[in-house]
C-alpha cells in the first residue's frame, strides 16, 4: 500500500513539474511575442515619423471640427433649420443614387468575372496547372492594386464620370471575390464530383451539378458582403472624379461649407447602415442562420 502511495506521489510530482515547465515555456513565448510586437511598433513609428506630441496637441482640433460641421437646430424653428441644412437635398440624393449604382454595377460585373475565373484557380477542380497559375496571378494583381488607383487610371484614360468608378470596382471585386470563391470550392465534398466523373460527365457538368449546389449560398453571401464594402469605396472614388456623391463631399470640404459636409456625411452614413442591415439579413437567410 505504501509503495502505491509513493508511486502516486511521484507521478503527481512529475505531472506538476511538467505543468510548471509548460507554463513557464508559454510565458516565455508570450513575453517574446510581446517584445517582438513592441519592436515592430517602434520601428513602424520611426519609419512613419510619428510625433506623439503633435498628435496629442492636434486632438482638440478634432472636436472643434465636429463642432463646426454641426448645424444649428433650434426647437422653435426646427423645420426651417432642417430645410436650410438640406438646401440641396435633391441634387445630393441624385448623386447618392449614382454612387449606389456605381457600387451595384461594379459589384455585379466583378462578381460575374470572379465567378467564372474561380473554377480555374481551385486546386481540387482546375485541371490545368498552367492556366491555374496564370489566373491566380491575374486575380492577385486585381485585388492588390487599390480600387482608387484603378479609378485614377480610368479617369485619366476616359475622363470624369461614373464609368471609371464602375470599372475600378469591377476589377478589384473580381480579384477579391475570385479568391474567396476559390477557397470555398477548395473546401467542398469531392464525392459528388468523383461520382459524376466516373459516369463520364464532362468538366462543365461536374461544376454545374456537383460543385454549384454546394457553394451557391456562400457565393451569394460573399457578393452581398462585397457590395457593402463597394458602397463605401464608391463614395471615396468620387474624390478623384469617378462619379457619385464623393466629388460633392470633397468640394464642400475644400470650400469649408461645414453644414453641407455634415448633411452629406449623414446621408452617406444612413445609407450604409440601411444597406448593412438589409444585406446582413439576406446573408443570414442564405446561410441558414436567420432566426425563425
Amino acid at each position: 500500500m505504501a509503495e502505491l502511495t509513493d508511486t502516486a506521489q511521484q507521478r503527481a510530482t512529475g505531472l506538476l513539474r511538467d505543468y510548471g515547465a509548460a507554463v513557464r515555456a508559454k510565458r516565455i513565448r508570450a513575453a517574446m511575442y510581446f517584445v517582438a510586437l513592441v519592436i515592430c511598433v517602434l520601428a513602424a513609428s520611426w519609419s512613419g515619423e510619428v510625433d506623439l506630441r503633435k498628435f496629442v496637441e492636434g486632438l482638440p482640433r478634432f472636436g472643434s471640427y465636429f463642432r463646426d460641421i454641426t448645424p444649428t437646430l433650434r426647437p422653435a424653428t426646427l423645420g426651417s433649420d432642417i430645410a436650410e441644412w438640406y438646401w440641396n437635398f435633391p441634387v445630393w440624393l441624385e448623386l447618392l443614387l449614382e454612387t449606389l449604382l456605381v457600387a451595384y454595377v461594379g459589384t455585379l460585373a466583378g462578381a460575374t468575372l470572379g465567378f467564372f475565373l474561380c473554377f480555374f484557380t481551385s486546386a481540387n477542380i482546375s485541371g490545368n496547372r498552367t492556366v491555374s497559375f496564370v489566373v491566380k496571378r491575374a486575380l492577385e494583381f486585381c485585388r492588390t492594386v487599390p480600387d482608387i488607383v484603378f479609378a485614377l487610371l480610368f479617369v485619366f484614360a476616359i475622363g470624369l464620370g461614373p464609368v471609371p468608378g464602375v470599372l475600378a470596382i469591377a476589377i478589384h471585386t473580381a480579384g477579391a471575390l475570385g479568391k474567396q470563391f476559390a477557397e470555398v470550392i477548395e473546401n467542398i465534398d469531392l464525392k459528388p464530383v468523383e461520382g459524376l466523373r466516373s459516369t463520364g460527365a464532362n468538366w462543365v457538368d461536374q461544376i454545374q451539378f456537383a460543385v454549384l449546389p454546394q457553394v451557391t449560398s456562400n457565393f451569394a453571401s460573399y457578393v452581398l458582403l462585397r457590395f457593402e464594402i463597394n458602397v463605401r469605396g464608391a463614395t471615396v472614388m468620387g474624390f478623384v472624379g469617378a462619379g457619385g456623391i464623393g466629388k460633392e463631399l470633397l468640394g464642400s470640404i475644400r470650400q469649408f461649407y461645414y453644414s453641407d459636409v455634415s448633411a452629406i456625411l449623414l446621408m452617406i452614413i444612413a445609407t450604409v447602415v440601411v444597406i448593412d442591415l438589409l444585406t446582413e439579413r439576406l446573408r443570414h437567410r442564405l446561410l441558414g442562420t436567420a432566426k425563425v
